[in-house]
């Protein structure tokens, strides 16, 4: 249920391997280090990779009368988590489904999920612009949703499967609210200097070109890779990447009160 949900935000990606949900991860922990009550929403069907990120597999998803309680990330329960990996065996199980399979389980993720009051709830959708993305769209009609950030990377097929994710935002009445560039350069773990192994600066291109908000670049951080249900923003808080994550999260709070 949504009906508590005072900010509903999509991350969107063209295609797979970007660090979709890595992204979300962080901007959910940095949204909750802010003082936020956050959900975080796993929708990505085939790789549901929330649990191993915020270390919280293996725990169980209960029914109530209400619909599904959400797994709690804290001890104050400032983060709920839904993903359908809590309700696979295992890490490698995978889900073989056709599309009204899979459409009937986005569909129960966003209605019968027992959220409460929340300030943020992020989606973490699949790559691409599938079945699962069409039954977002239909089921958020009646709910304000504040609008999707898209990830990109660098390289030139990155970029272009990003404006066909553009266009479907565009066809569908989603609002963009703005463009991230991930893994753009490598930080060194030792000395700290960040180098361009993908090229740089394709995304901000694209935001300029399209007249999008370019939100900003995300580096490859080893430390942060290794970052398993915290906040880089709290462990690493002189990193490129925890200063862009706060940036975004001031951003949409700013946005918000405007």
């Amino acid at each position: 249920m949504l009906d508590n949900v005072k900010h509903i935000i999509l991350i969107l990606s063209g295609k797979g391997g970007v660090g979709k949900s890595t992204v979300s991860t962080q901007l959910a922990l940095t949204l909750k280090e802010k003082g936020f009550k956050v959900g975080l929403l796993d929708i990505d069907l085939c790789g549901p990779s929330v649990p191993y990120l915020l270390e919280l597999e293996n725990k169980d998803v209960h029914q109530s009368e209400g619909g599904w309680i959400p797994v709690y990330a804290d001890k104050d329960q400032r983060l709920a988590v839904m993903s359908i990996g809590f309700l696979l065996n295992n890490r490698n199980a995978a889900v073989v489904w056709r599309g009204p399979k899979k459409t009937a389980m986005v569909k129960q993720f966003l209605t019968d999920v027992c959220w409460g009051d929340l300030d943020y709830l992020i989606i973490d959708t699949p790559p691409g612009t599938s079945d699962e993305h069409i039954t977002i769209m239909e089921s958020l009609k009646t709910t304000k949703c504040d609008g999707a950030i898209i990830i990109t990377t660098p390289q030139l097929v990155a970029i272009e499967d990003v404006r066909k994710e553009i266009t479907f935002c565009k066809k569908t009445g989603i609002p963009i609210i703005g463009l991230i560039e991930n893994m753009s350069g490598f930080v060194c773990p030792t000395c700290s200097e960040c180098t361009n192994i993908f090229s740089k600066g394709g995304g901000e291109s694209l935001s300029k070109l399209l007249d999008i908000t370019f939100l900003g670049t995300l580096p490859i951080d080893p430390r942060v890779g290794k970052l398993l249900g915290k906040a880089c923003t709290t462990e690493h808080p002189d990193s490129p990447s925890s200063k862009t994550f706060s940036s975004i999260a001031d951003q949409l709070v700013h946005t918000e009160n405007k």
